[in-house]
């Protein structure tokens, strides 16, 4: 099973991993793309770095499609949302999103359970400014949007909405990759 944890930054998208790795040890997890790129750049929620982490992670969905298990902090469609969140931000002219959602779309085949997390007011987790907080709110709106344009068009793998406590998050993400009996 290929699965793809998608959300916003500081949504839980790390402690789920986690706490699932710690239970289903099978599993391979590809970390944030984020935290792998040597980014020389300014700024890094800028276009250019979401840019070259869809390209990464587009890759790495690729790369990994033979394996039996594994479970990635974000997919191409959580940059998508991002280049897609700074556009309507106006940080962006939209330039990108054309060849981004083609890119997307064609890795939508090689994942198998696309787990999206998205911020819940029960669950508030603050970020400082410097991170963003205004691109955090508009990726989150965007992700489901994108989520929906994909499903119409039918493009879209089994996806699941991971919401509540740690725990029952878990339980969500352990129920939806079990293996067929």
């Amino acid at each position: 099973m290929r699965i793809v944890v998608s959300g916003t930054h500081a949504s839980g998208k790390s402690t789920l991993i986690s706490d699932f790795h710690a239970i289903r040890p099978e599993f391979r997890v590809l970390t944030d793309p984020f935290d792998d790129l040597d980014l020389d750049l300014d700024d890094p929620t800028g276009e250019r770095s979401f840019a070259r982490q869809l390209r990464v992670t587009a890759s790495r969905v690729q790369e990994s499609a033979s394996w039996s298990s594994v479970i990635s902090e974000r997919g191409p469609l959580d940059f998508l949302a991002y280049l897609t969140a700074l556009e309507r931000l106006g940080r962006s002219d939209g330039d990108l999103l054309p060849r981004a959602t083609a890119l997307v779309e064609a890795s939508m085949s090689d994942i198998d359970l696309l787990a999206i997390v998205p911020l819940e007011a029960a669950r508030i987790i603050h970020v400082p400014d410097d991170e963003d907080p205004a691109l955090r709110l508009a990726m989150d709106e965007a992700l489901p949007e994108l989520v929906d344009d994909l499903d119409r068009d039918g493009l879209l793998p089994r996806t699941i909405t991971i919401t509540g406590s740690p725990e029952a998050r878990l339980r969500l993400l352990l129920e939806a990759s079990a293996p067929s009996s």
